[in-house]
């Protein structure tokens, strides 16, 4: 019963993202009776909502595609934006890496038969001779830097595994373990190396997202939008702070003063950050994380980039190292092309001709940049004037526009008519050292509590930590609470990632299974505040 101003609820979920609207629609898809979503955001989307600039832009909070392991999260995005071409583009994956002034087809290390001669023998070495010492190798690789020594030999370590993957993570690839790769980092076969190189052969298409699809409107977050308006809205609570939780009382407690009393709770806030609010910052220390910052324009003309998709940068000529052609997945991702904007500067920062400032008709493009931040690596983040009516922007804004014109996404003229900013302090979950040290305490010790810190940084792996993954780690956090069900996403990445899983099914008819719920956990009943 509600006393002294608490709520109680049975379920608690906390975060609106993938993994909180995963648990949300399998609690409401089997019928239960007490549980409420609560999120800081005026919306639903979390990680994975889409910012819309004044001028009319859409921009990701990163390079977000839609590819799939589980039949249920098809099943339930088809669901809640549509099925088949009216809903989604599908498109092929076509990505480059830009390495000394060319570009190279992703995945580099099957695809050095695009440098010139010198790195090619150094790449090809390299690789022979990691092969034939992997062969006699003791042991596992005990960090990230030694399996790229292993697998690709120094060659391709020195010129873009190890840059590269510095930029990503903004820590040394020596201070990272290698259980993640998974199918997250193509190995070489040696024989196709040389083959390509012999023949010149172009080699790309690897991977689980060699084909993806991707909204026709709303970007990514008018997926998680639509999948919220699938459930009863009096059960979402938006713009609602969680500040601290009553461990032993199982209260969370909110920023407006208002309480919740669960039986459960499914946290997706940061683990490091719960951890510290529960005085175990010994264990939130041994977690790491970088910054993400995503930096967008919008270019009026015609995008120049053909079908590239997400490009790859390991150099230093720019800040980000990676940028996602972003209107070339969805035409609803730039304005129409009669809107008239003015133009705010040229892409090399300057002022605009003469005159061109007047609002003009499009058409328009855009690019979305991806810059990573840590203790290790810093990012300048002072104010500077850019010309003509962009007005004062971030360092990082600059320097990526220079960035652009150095690495020939654009040309220095091109006429910048939106810019957009945003940083998002936890922006990956780190595969480090002592990671998983530290996942194997604290998890278990939350859930004596009843606490299931779940999704990308509420359980901080990212080898399962893409939409799908982050979704069913909500669905299979419920099923856990509920009938003790084994969570095999969260405890075997191994065994969920190389397949399509289709045991759990997604049906839009909320409590079509109340009969599971018999012999479940009991729960209370949601109390209105007094």
């Amino acid at each position: 019963m509600a006393s002294n101003g608490v709520e109680k609820v049975g379920v608690l979920i906390v975060g609106s993202g993938p993994t909180g609207l995963g648990a949300a629609t399998r609690l409401n898809q089997l019928g239960h009776p007490s549980w409420m979503l609560v999120d800081q955001a005026p919306e639903a989307g979390g990680l994975a909502c889409t910012d819309v600039t004044p001028e009319g832009f859409l921009f990701d909070m990163g390079g977000h595609v839609i590819f799939s392991h589980y039949q249920y999260f098809d099943d339930l995005l088809d669901t809640a934006v549509g099925a088949g071409d009216e809903a989604w583009n599908t498109l092929e994956r076509v990505s480059y890496v830009w390495l000394k002034n060319r570009w190279v087809a992703y995945p580099f290390q099957n695809n050095i038969s695009a440098l010139d001669k010198e790195d090619q023998i150094k790449c090809l070495t390299g690789v022979v001779e990691a092969k034939v010492l992997n062969s006699s190798a003791q042991g596992k690789p005990t960090n990230f830097d030694e399996w790229i020594m292993r697998v690709m030999g120094p060659g391709i370590a020195d010129l873009f595994m190890r840059p590269y993957n510095f930029k990503v993570w903004a820590v040394p690839t020596t201070m990272m373990q290698c259980d993640w790769l998974g199918e997250r980092v193509a190995t070489v076969d040696v024989d196709r190396a040389i083959a390509n190189v012999i023949n010149s052969k172009e080699d790309a298409g690897w991977g689980p997202n060699a084909v993806f699809r991707f909204p026709r409107e709303g970007g990514t977050g008018g997926i998680w939008k639509g999948v919220a308006k699938l459930l009863p809205a009096e059960r979402q609570r938006y713009g609602a702070n969680l500040v601290s939780l009553d461990q032993e009382r199982q209260v969370a407690k909110f920023e407006d003063g208002r309480q919740i009393a669960y039986d459960a709770l499914i946290s997706t806030i940061p683990l490091d950050t719960t951890l510290r609010w529960l005085g175990k910052s010994e264990w939130a220390g041994g977690l790491t994380h970088s910054s993400s910052h995503i930096v967008g324009i919008g270019i009026r003309g015609q995008c120049p980039h053909g079908l590239k998709c997400w490009l790859y940068f390991p150099e230093d000529d720019c800040p980000f190292y990676r940028t996602t052609v972003f209107s070339h997945y969805a035409k609803k991702n730039c304005p129409a092309d009669d809107a008239k904007l003015p133009t705010l500067c040229k892409a090399d920062g300057s002022d605009p001709e003469p005159g061109s400032e007047e609002a003009r008709e499009g058409p328009y493009w855009s690019l979305m940049f991806e810059v990573s931040e840590s203790d290790l690596k810093p990012v300048a983040q002072g104010d500077v004037k850019l010309g003509g009516t962009a007005g004062t922007w971030s360092e990082i804004v600059r320097d990526t526009l220079l960035g652009a014109v150095a690495t020939k996404l654009v040309a220095p003229g091109d006429e910048v008519v939106s810019i957009y900013h945003r940083r998002l302090e936890h922006g990956y979950p780190t595969p480090s050292l002592g990671r998983d040290a530290v996942l194997k305490q604290a998890l278990p010790w939350l859930r004596k509590s009843n606490i299931w810190s779940r999704g990308r940084f509420g359980s901080y792996k990212y080898e399962v930590a893409n939409q799908d993954h982050s979704l069913m780690l909500g669905v299979e956090c419920v099923d856990n609470i509920l009938f003790g069900s084994q969570e095999l996403t969260l405890e075997f990445p191994n065994i969920v990632n190389p397949r399509k899983n289709m045991e759990l099914k997604y049906t839009n008819n909320g409590g079509v299974m109340p009969g599971l719920l018999k012999g479940s956990k009991p729960v209370g009943v949601v109390e209105q505040v007094n």
